[in-house]
C-alpha cells in the first residue's frame, strides 16, 4: 500500500471540516454522503487515528483532526495561489474572477470597487455573487470565490483562514423622496423623531452603528421597514415610503438614479469597506487593482 496520502480524500476531509457536517459537505461537493463517509474512513485508516468526533448534530475535530486541517489549509491555499498565478499569466486566455459581495452593500459601490479589475491588460471574465456574509465567507474558505467585499472584517469568530484588506470608509447621507425631504429636512437630525425609516437588518455592522447614534442622540424614529438588500431599501425609499441612508461617496448617484433628495449628513457614523481574501499579501492582479483603486480614487 502506498504511504502517500490521497489528496482527494484530504479534500473531502477539508470540506467536511469547514462545513461542519458530512451532509453540508455533500451539498457543497455534489457527492453523496455515503461516498464522503467512505473516503473519510479510508483517510483515517491511512493516518491511523480518528479525525472527527460527534458534537450534537454535527462533527468536531479531534486533536489529530485539527493538526491535519492545519496542513490541509496550507496545501489548498497554495493550490489556490498557484491557480491565481496561472490566471494572471499572459500565456493563458481570459481568466474567471469570482467576487462575492455582502447583500447590504450598495450595488453602486460594489460596481465602483470591482470595475478597475476589468480594465487590466489581461482579459477577465467576472462572476459576481451576493449573499449574507456568513455564506460568502464559507465559499471563500473552500475556494469557490476569489474575493469577498463586506462592511464587516472577518474575525476569528468565522473560523476560516482569510485576511482583511481595508479599502476605506464613508460618512452617511440620509435620503428621501421630495415630499418627505421637504418635511424632514428642517431641524435635522432631530426631525428624525417619529420619522419613517428604512434600514438594513441588524446583522449588518452599519445598522448597529446607526442604532448607537440614535440612542446617543435620544432620537426615536419609526422603523418602517428592514431589509437584507440595499437595492430594496432604495426602491422603497424612491416610492416615498421612508427615509434611508447610504454612504456619501455615492450621494450624487443615489440622488440621480432614484430621484431622491438629501435631508442631512451624519459625520459621526461611518461605513467601512473591506476586501477579504485568502492571502495576506495580495498577489492576484485583479485583487490588487481593486484595493489600489479603492484607496486612491474611491474612498479619499
Amino acid at each position: 500500500m502506498s504511504s502517500e496520502i490521497n489528496y482527494k480524500h484530504l479534500h473531502y476531509f477539508w470540506t467536511v471540516a469547514h462545513e461542519g457536517s458530512i451532509a453540508k459537505a455533500s451539498e457543497k461537493l455534489h457527492i453523496t454522503p455515503q461516498t464522503i463517509s467512505g473516503q473519510l474512513t479510508l483517510l483515517q485508516d491511512k493516518i491511523g487515528s480518528e479525525l472527527f468526533r460527534k458534537a450534537g448534530r454535527g462533527l468536531a475535530l479531534t486533536d489529530t483532526g485539527k493538526l491535519v486541517l492545519g496542513y490541509a489549509d496550507e496545501i489548498f491555499s497554495l493550490g489556490k495561489e498557484l491557480n491565481e498565478v496561472l490566471r494572471g499569466s499572459p500565456n493563458v486566455g481570459a481568466s474567471e474572477f469570482i467576487v462575492s459581495a455582502a447583500s447590504a452593500l450598495p450595488k453602486t459601490i460594489v460596481y465602483k470597487v470591482i470595475e478597475p479589475a476589468l480594465r487590466l491588460p489581461h482579459e477577465i471574465t467576472l462572476t459576481c455573487k451576493e449573499g449574507p456574509v456568513q455564506n460568502i465567507l464559507a465559499d471563500l474558505a473552500i475556494h469557490e470565490t476569489d474575493l469577498v467585499l463586506s462592511d464587516t472584517p472577518v474575525s476569528s469568530h468565522f473560523s476560516i483562514k482569510a485576511y482583511n484588506h481595508f479599502l476605506g470608509e464613508s460618512h452617511l447621507a440620509l435620503f428621501a423622496s421630495s415630499k418627505l425631504a421637504k418635511k424632514y429636512k428642517k431641524n435635522f437630525p432631530h426631525s428624525l423623531n417619529n420619522a419613517p425609516l428604512l434600514l438594513p437588518t441588524q446583522q449588518f455592522a452599519i445598522r448597529k452603528r446607526f442604532d448607537r447614534w440614535l440612542e446617543d442622540n435620544q432620537i426615536y424614529p419609526k422603523i418602517q421597514g428592514q431589509f437584507d438588500d440595499s437595492a430594496l431599501i432604495k426602491a422603497f425609499g424612491q416610492a416615498g415610503l421612508g427615509i434611508f441612508f447610504m454612504p456619501t461617496v455615492i450621494e450624487k448617484e443615489v440622488c440621480h438614479n432614484f430621484d431622491v433628495k438629501v435631508i442631512g449628513h451624519l459625520e459621526e457614523v461611518k461605513q467601512q469597506f473591506y476586501a477579504i481574501s485568502p492571502e495576506r499579501r495580495v498577489h492576484h492582479p485583479a485583487v490588487a487593482a481593486i484595493c489600489d483603486s479603492a484607496r486612491e480614487e474611491i474612498f479619499v
